[in-house]
């Protein structure tokens, strides 16, 4: 970031940025890069990604699912070109089928760098490509398969097929270190959050550059009217919970789900047992079928469909006014990278997160709290700090402190250009080593 003549920050365009962060020559020529990704609904995050490669004059191509998904919309409204995968990321009868289509598209789109996020993407774009004279970039959305016993042993080998493995968290990148991965082939670069639309006041146009002070008055309208369809007084401490639910895997967290519905909900119980003034929103669905049939057996096991202190909201497409409603929000996940912390401190709530992944990086102690991962009494005790803040008129200004900070480390547009450096140097050989 630097500053305009006022003083703000404003984000450096695209031909005054530094030498690409590893070190290598910036590539000059115009590259062709194929993105893969598992899902064509999830992974929104890659759009900054692809617009800022896009608008250094790259080819950009996304292989995506097949099928019409959210992901896939807005790739196509906004004119970058999609091609289905004839692999469907799943292990089965027909995987050495699918991948060898992979290999035949990825051939005939004949890209410069194959970049891929998430695992299932990782794996299949290593392996239809070997042999293959193009550069990959790994991208990981989220650690979590890192403390698997059974992917480890596999990914210690596998991740040197990557020229560079994108860390979206330092936790990631320590994990990669610990397979054997030096530092160079294992930067950071978060997914982050886009600050402008993240914003207390975003029902109100943002001025250019303007990332850490907003209209205190259009927040507080905003809030008011969240609060009002929620049946929810201003006197009222509203903790929020933002995720998927999804479902549980076998071999990582005992068949638990990673978000950390079943810590929260007891301790949510424990807590507003002490402080009755209190209400907890829950937004999210399930992740698929499965997802879904993992929410209802969560309803059903912590009664919440008849408590009246829990509001819990399937997905939304706009979770803006959510935020703005709670004083507080909570991500007690087992596995993580930054979540929806990031998407809270923009919006100027602060946070409190396990130590679980990358989440301890996104709050400090001027803006939130960290607690033992899978511990409810520690949740519980969490909650309470956080309630004697809100009732001694303390949160704000801890929420306005969790606002810079995702402003400073966090903003998406910032991490997009980090990762368009990095995949030009990889495509000028500057990465591996």
């Amino acid at each position: 970031m630097i500053a305009d003549a006022t003083g703000r920050p404003r984000r450096r365009a695209t031909p005054e940025r530094t030498p690409a962060v590893g070190g290598g020559p910036t590539a000059a020529r115009r590259l062709r890069v194929a993105v893969l990704l598992k899902t064509n609904s999830g992974g929104m995050w890659i759009l900054p990604q692809v617009q800022e490669l896009i608008g250094r004059g790259h080819q950009v191509v996304v292989v995506l699912p097949g099928g019409e998904g959210r992901l896939t919309a807005e790739l196509r409204r906004r004119g970058v070109p999609v091609e289905e995968s004839p692999f469907d990321f799943r292990v089965g009868p027909g995987s050495l089928r699918g991948l060898l289509g992979l290999r035949r598209l990825l051939r005939r789109l004949a890209p410069d760098v194959l970049h891929y996020h998430l695992l299932a993407s990782a794996f299949a774009g290593r392996f239809a490509t070997l042999g293959m004279a193009l550069r990959r970039v790994h991208m990981v959305a989220g650690p979590l398969y890192l403390e698997s016993p059974l992917i480890r042993p596999f990914e210690r080998l596998l991740w040197r097929l990557d020229d560079v493995v994108i860390c979206g968290c330092r936790h990631a990148s320590e994990r990669y270190g610990e397979l054997g991965c030096p530092p160079r082939r294992r930067p950071v670069a978060t997914y982050g959050v886009n600050t402008d639309r993240h914003r207390p006041d975003w029902t109100v146009p943002a001025e250019p550059g303007d990332g850490v002070d907003f209209d205190r008055r259009a927040h507080a309208d905003a809030r008011a009217k969240a609060r009002a369809e929620l049946g929810i007084g201003d006197d009222t401490f509203l903790a929020v919970l933002v995720a998927y639910v999804y479902p549980p895997i076998r071999l990582i967290n005992a068949g638990r789900g990673i978000k950390g519905h079943d810590v929260l909900f007891p301790a949510w119980r424990r807590f507003r047992e002490r402080h009755p003034r209190a209400h907890l929103l829950v937004v999210g669905g399930g992740w698929g079928e499965a997802g879904a049939a993992h929410r209802r057996e969560l309803i059903d096991r912590f009664r919440v469909a008849g408590d009246p202190g829990i509001t819990w909201l399937e997905t939304i497409e706009d979770v803006r006014p959510w935020y703005a409603a709670a004083d507080v929000s909570v991500s007690p996940s087992l596995g993580e990278s930054h979540g929806a912390a990031v998407e809270a401190g923009a919006m100027a709530v602060p946070s409190i997160v396990s130590e679980a992944g990358g989440l301890p990086e996104t709050v400090d102690e001027r803006c939130g709290w960290v607690v033992p991962t899978d511990d409810v009494a520690a949740l519980t005790d969490a909650l309470s700090a956080a309630y004697r803040e809100f009732t001694a008129g303390r949160l704000p200004e801890r929420g306005r402190a969790a606002r810079r900070l995702m402003v400073e480390r966090f903003d998406n547009r910032d991490s997009a250009v980090r990762v368009a450096d990095i995949i030009e140097d990889v495509a000028a050989g500057g990465w591996r080593g």
